[in-house]
């Protein structure tokens, strides 16, 4: 019994241009980009420039250059992604690191693998498009995550500040520099832009609506509300951190309930798949008595159709609303 190789190579070269791309990013632009990192960025960066406003005008710069791009052809399909993980390759940056990569893909398929030119070309293209693609995925996933779940503690902060009888600027600039990234530094530039005259209220929907949050609209909702009609804001705040937390708590739950129906949908969806790939590695000919009976093609399709919709069934029935 003899496997052949050459999927796993595929494999390895692309988690190893994954890897790259990791490191080109930390290398340009410094340790505390991560998300790992408990260093604020925007205070690093205020610690090495003398200028705020240049320190503001940078940060801003890597909010809206996805935001712009929309109309580059295909690069609009990760610009919401990009927008969302805050990545602060440029647009042009990203594609072109996208054409490195697939440079690099199709160097090493030629090292490692006697495929021809044309399919090495096609593999190292969809390679490199597809880890770009997955990097700035997995980035807006964890970003959103970390502030989802930084959220509440930076309400409380602002609360505290608000009750001992700080502006409500004052405040959420004090929560920013006690809260890590990436939600720290988030907040910060809300906080620089309020001092240079934006509507707070406005800046905060803005950030919601480029998250997509629904809790950060509801705070958003509740400084407006107060700017407009007045009120303690402190207690919104405070029973806006409590509601915040019972969701996020309840979500926990629900995904915690729900975990072992996920696993069990995703071996039931992954193993009829992984079972024709083993079976076609290990003996080729195996399908060789039947793949040319008419019924063949048919009953296939019919397969990979019960397939995917027990795939979006799955799916729906575990995607709980909280």
């Amino acid at each position: 019994m003899s496997i052949d190789p050459t999927l796993i190579i595929y494999l390895l070269i692309f988690g190893g241009i994954l890897l790259l791309v990791e490191a080109a990013y930390l290398m340009i632009f410094g340790r505390s980009i991560s998300l790992n990192s408990r260093m604020n960025r925007r205070l690093e960066k205020l610690e090495k420039s003398d200028s705020r406003q240049e320190v503001i005008e940078s940060l801003r710069k890597e909010i809206t250059q996805h935001q712009n791009s929309m109309a580059i052809p295909f690069y609009s399909l990760l610009a919401e992604k990009a927008v969302r993980a805050r990545i602060a390759f440029s647009p042009l940056m990203l594609i072109a690191l996208m054409a490195a990569l697939a440079g690099a893909a199709f160097a090493a398929l030629s090292m490692t693998t006697e495929a021809a030119v044309e399919l090495r070309a096609a593999l190292s293209g969809v390679m490199g498009v597809g880890a770009v693609w997955f990097w700035v995925s997995s980035k807006a996933k964890k970003r959103f995550a970390l502030i989802e779940e930084q959220l509440p503690d930076a309400i409380d902060l602002i609360v505290r500040g608000l009750r001992v009888g700080h502006p409500f600027s004052h405040a959420l600039a004090a929560a920013a520099r006690e809260i890590p990234d990436p939600l720290g530094s988030e907040l910060g530039l809300i906080a620089d832009e309020a001092n240079y005259g934006r509507d707070m209220g406005e800046a905060l929907m803005a950030f919601a609506q480029r998250m997509d949050m629904q809790d950060l609209r509801f705070l958003a909702v509740s400084v407006t509300i107060q700017q407009q009609s007045g009120g303690n804001l402190a207690d919104i705040l405070d029973g806006l951190s409590k509601v915040v937390r019972a969701r996020f708590k309840l979500f926990r739950k629900v995904r915690a309930i729900t975990a072992e129906a996920k696993w069990s949908g995703t071996f039931l969806s992954g193993f009829p798949i992984a079972a024709m790939l083993m079976i076609s590695l290990i003996k080729p000919d195996y399908y060789d008595d039947v793949k040319e009976t008419a019924l063949f093609v048919p009953v296939a399709i019919v397969v990979f159709a019960l397939l995917a919709v027990n795939v979006l069934y799955m799916r729906k029935m575990v995607n709980i609303k909280v």
